[in-house]
Order: C-alpha cells, then sequence, then structure tokens
C-alpha cells in the first residue's frame, strides 16, 4: 500500500508538472502571437485616422444629395456609400481606441505617414523592402504638393465652397455634382488605400484597405455610367 501511495504521489505530481508546462507555453504562445500595437506615427495609425475624416465628408455629401434628389439610382447610391463608409469608419476609430491613439494626430499633416513608411511597422520597427509598394504609383499626398484650402484636407475632398453649391444645387444639377464631387472623393480614397496596403502591417486593416480600393474602383465605373447618362462626364 505504502508503495501504491508513493506510486500515485510521483503520477500526479508529473501530471502537475506536464499541466504546468502547458500552461507556461500556451501562455508564452499567446505573448508571442498577441498582436502588437502600431507607433503613432506608422503608417497605420495614420491611416486610420485620415482615413475616418476622408470618409466622413462622404457620408456627410451623400446624406444631403439624398435630400436634393428624387432619382432612385442616385439616392441608392448615396445610401449605399453612407452605409459603408460610416461602418468602415467605426472600424478605423475603434482601432484607434484599441491601440490607445488618438483619433487626430497632433502636429502631424494629413497624409504624411505615405511618404516614407520607415515607422510603418508596429512599435516603430522598419523594414520594408520594394515589394511592399507595389500598386502606390501615383499616390497623391502632401509629398506630391497637395496644399490643404478652403476645408479639402486631402486630395479628393470637396471644399467648403463645393458642398455649399451641393446643398444648394436640387434635382439633375445636384445628382451631376454629387458625381463628379464623389468620384473626386474615391480617387483620393483609393489612392491612400493603396498606401496603406502597401504599408501598413495590421493585417485585418490591409484587409480592409485592399477591399476599399476594389469596392471603390466598382463605384468608379458606375459613377461615371451615370454622369453619362446625365450628359456630363467626371471632372478633369
Amino acid at each position: 500500500m505504502a508503495g501504491s501511495a508513493v506510486a500515485l504521489a510521483v503520477l500526479f505530481a508529473g501530471a502537475a508538472t506536464v499541466a504546468s508546462a502547458r500552461d507556461d507555453g500556451a501562455d508564452h504562445h499567446a505573448a508571442a502571437t498577441a498582436p502588437r500595437t502600431p507607433a503613432a506615427d506608422s503608417a497605420d495609425a495614420g491611416f486610420a485616422q485620415d482615413m475616418a475624416v476622408h470618409h466622413q465628408q462622404a457620408v456627410e455629401m451623400s446624406f444631403i444629395v439624398r435630400d436634393r434628389t428624387r432619382d432612385e439610382d442616385v439616392r441608392r447610391l448615396a445610401y449605399d456609400i453612407a452605409n459603408t463608409q460610416a461602418n468602415q469608419r467605426g472600424m478605423l476609430l475603434g482601432w484607434l481606441d484599441l491601440w490607445e491613439l488618438p483619433k487626430v494626430a497632433a502636429g502631424q499633416e494629413p497624409m504624411a505617414w505615405m511618404a516614407g513608411g520607415a515607422s510603418a511597422s508596429p512599435g516603430g520597427h522598419e523594414g520594408h523592402d520594394m515589394g511592399d509598394m507595389d500598386g502606390m504609383e501615383g499616390m497623391s499626398g502632401h509629398g506630391d504638393g497637395y496644399q490643404a484650402h478652403d476645408g479639402s484636407l486631402m486630395p479628393g475632398m470637396a471644399t467648403r465652397t463645393e458642398l455649399g453649391r451641393l446643398r444648394e444645387a436640387s434635382g439633375k444639377q445636384a445628382e451631376i455634382l454629387y458625381l463628379q464631387l464623389m468620384t473626386d472623393h474615391h480617387k483620393g480614397g483609393i489612392d491612400m488605400a493603396r498606401g496603406c496596403a502597401g504599408l501598413c502591417t495590421v493585417k485585418v486593416e490591409k484587409r480592409l484597405a485592399q477591399g476599399m480600393v476594389e469596392a471603390q474602383q466598382s463605384e468608379l465605373d458606375a459613377m461615371a455610367g451615370m454622369l453619362t447618362e446625365r450628359g456630363s462626364a467626371p471632372r478633369a
């Protein structure tokens, strides 16, 4: 009986050791695979901050035109854009909260994160090869000489004057102006999303950015057709 008790004690001790080792291993694995928080000056943070602002204006323009026309096609497009971009904006702001980063980067020009990418990795680590830059040609940003003016903070954003014109227009005139302004807006947004797809390191954010490129390009094609139907075209 004494021998059996000793054997059982050894068995339980061994089992406890294995369990403890498994727990330690699981904790170590969880720590090793846990996502790192992006740095405040990273592409991940910059894209989330800037695209949230960019999206907000698209939502605003879509609500304006909804009340300025009875055309069902334009109203349906405006609803889809407002709904999609409001949801995406919520995701971007949610990530900034999760990362404990400000919604707006103080003392930093909009789209400054697109100029390089040296600190785009979480924690500010460098490490981008030329392959990361594929598809980023033609990106519009402050590095390309864009100057914020009249409330237009980034390429593609409408000015306060243009938003005022949209609020005053109605019917076909409002439809054309909305489609032209939103075309410009999408082009600027696509450039920014391509920038994140090449520079961001948070995988879910990169996937969102690539999805924006594809969805907004599809809407660009649709809006070009709608402008043609109204005897107009995108602005030069």
